[in-house]
């Protein structure tokens, strides 16, 4: 009987192996998904293309494991995906549709082979799963393929208790019901942790040099990054920028006091920030460079758009928040807020002159009804309507100032908590991503600060909505963790 058993299962075994995908193919079979999450298409969309940029890292890290010979220890993947489609769809995964209408689509891998990875992650998404049937893989209809793939042996018990072997789906579901916490999840990571943070000191101190000697060299202000791209991407950045002022010194005089952003385009931000795109080369960082002139210019037209604005509507203050807005050009934030202002002035709207100052408000193209942010700022459609625009404001006017005067307090108290947690734990630094709220860090620091959490020591910790260890060595976990 024991023979037959493992007869069937070396039968069976050679069957799925004649149904595997390679690597390539399975990344030509995910097309489809990942041109329906990819970031660079949610450039208006700051919250979901961080959320889709994040849960990227991750599936390809299952996927780059999946292909690792021998590689047996799998862990349930959890994955949160905003998907381009508008329409509802009919699943059997946990879906919402976010402020914006995209699809939020949340589902878990712990499938151990390529080929059925692709078709749970496909199906997930209710995307079409038939060109892959087109690849390298036997062409059985795709039912009866994930039927297959999915229908384990029926073991007897016994034979786990004879064999000692691990009951695969005992273990599944123990991983399932154990809910991951904190202190877990740095019990298994701690050491990669550790490992790739010393690896990656060296380029950290590069990285430091570089910045200081460019900060100094230009007078600049700052210089950032509008992704997270590690050390060694943002140093050769820096390597790029510093060749760019010794072979050509005269065009970068124009850059003092201001900040340097090195993004996915060329050109000045809505903020005032010189952007230089990182898959553009020296020339075109030189054109921008030599047009600074007349960004200026075009920001003192802005500036003055602003203020007309203001006046319109009683001395109300209109601000462009990065952390909250999609990143903009100089061009682009002008043409929106020219629009806006040409549709206020023909409307003459009875606002009393001064008597809304101190609010704030911004500007935002994709959005139909007007909004009040937690931290006091109005949120207006470009094309909203001036008689809404004007009940709106008026209704909400005192709540704005109530929730102005309160993120000044909560930041006051975000920037002591972190300092408080960061000396605490020794961290080396502690930092959240633009998508973690105030609120949601003060709550996260707080409940740290009642533990006892030596694993942190000298590590750099970033609250985020997921664990992770990131290339350079630096533990995300979630700000809500357990």
């Amino acid at each position: 009987y024991f023979i037959r058993l493992c007869l069937e299962k070396l039968l069976l075994q050679c069957v799925l192996q004649s149904r595997t995908l390679s690597g390539a193919d399975a990344i030509n079979a995910l097309r489809p998904f990942y041109f329906a999450v990819h970031p660079d298409f949610f450039g208006q969309h700051p919250k979901e293309r961080e959320v889709n940029e994040n849960s990227l890292k991750r599936l390809n890290g299952y996927l780059e494991n999946l292909q690792k010979p021998g590689f047996r220890c799998f862990k349930p993947t959890q994955l949160t995906f905003y998907v381009r489609e508008r329409e509802p769809n009919a699943s059997n995964v946990q879906e919402s549709f976010s402020a914006s209408g995209f699809r939020a689509v949340s589902f878990t891998l712990h499938t151990r082979d390529l080929l059925s990875t692709v078709l749970d992650i496909l199906n997930s998404c209710s995307l079409s799963t038939e060109h892959v049937q087109s690849l390298n893989v036997n062409s059985q209809p795709h039912k009866e393929a994930k039927s297959t793939l999915y229908r384990p042996i029926k073991w007897d018990k016994t034979y786990y208790s004879f064999t000692g072997f691990k009951d695969p789906e005992e273990e599944l579901e123990q991983a399932q019901r154990v809910e991951t916490t904190l202190i877990s999840w740095l019990d298994d990571n701690e050491a990669s942790a550790v490992k790739k943070l010393k690896k990656s000191l060296p380029l950290r101190k590069e990285l430091e040099r570089l910045k200081f000697e460019l900060l100094h060299q230009l007078q600049l202000s700052d210089i950032r990054w509008q992704r997270s791209w590690g050390i060694a991407h943002r140093c050769s950045q820096l390597h790029s920028l510093g060749r760019l002022v010794q072979q050509r010194p005269e065009v970068l005089k124009n850059v003092k006091g201001h900040t340097v952003v090195f993004t996915d385009r060329s050109g000045m931000s809505a903020a005032g920030h010189i952007m230089l795109g990182t898959m553009d080369v020296h020339h075109h960082w030189t054109k921008i460079f030599e047009r600074l002139p007349n960004y200026y210019e075009l920001q003192k037209r802005l500036l003055f758009l602003e203020d007309r604005i203001s006046q319109l509507l009683g001395g109300i203050q209109v601000i462009y928040i990065e952390e909250l807005q999609a990143l903009l050009t100089l061009e682009e934030y002008y043409e929106t807020l020219d629009a806006f202002y040409n549709r206020l002035r023909d409307s003459r709207l009875p606002f009393h002159p001064r008597s809304l100052r101190g609010l704030q408000m911004i500007l935002e193209s994709d959005r139909y009804t007007p909004s009040l942010h937690e931290f006091g700022h109005f949120t207006i459609p470009t094309v909203c309507d001036p008689a809404t625009l004007q009940w709106f404001i008026f209704a909400k006017a005192q709540e704005a100032r109530e929730n102005l005067k309160r993120k000044e307090e909560m930041m006051i108290a975000e920037k002591e908590l972190i300092s408080t947690s960061t000396e605490k734990f020794s961290l080396d630094r502690l930092y959240k991503e633009p998508s973690v709220s105030s609120a949601q860090m003060i709550d996260c620091c707080k409940r740290l600060l009642e533990e006892s959490l030596p694993y942190l020591h000298g590590m750099h910790l970033c609250i985020s909505h997921f664990y992770s260890v990131l290339q350079d060595g630096d533990l995300c976990i979630p700000w809500n963790w357990k």
